[in-house]
């Protein structure tokens, strides 16, 4: 007889802990569709004279060129 009570009560947490999991995931699926990951960033404006390229044209990585001094 005991070990039928205790088989109920394990197959009843264990129950009780598939039904805590599954509404913890239910939860967290809907925070992250709440949330918009894929939408763009809206344009940065930058003020003149702070774009990522130098002034003589070039790209930023050939800056350096040349032997150090």
């Amino acid at each position: 007889m005991e070990t039928l009570i205790a088989l109920a009560a394990a197959a009843v947490l264990i129950a009780l802990g598939m039904r805590l999991i599954h509404r913890l995931n239910a939860q967290h699926d809907a925070r992250i569709a709440a949330h918009h990951f894929s939408d763009p960033y809206p344009a940065i404006a930058r003020p003149p004279g702070h774009s990522h390229h130098p002034p003589t044209g070039q790209p930023a990585g050939h800056r350096l060129t040349g032997t150090w001094p």
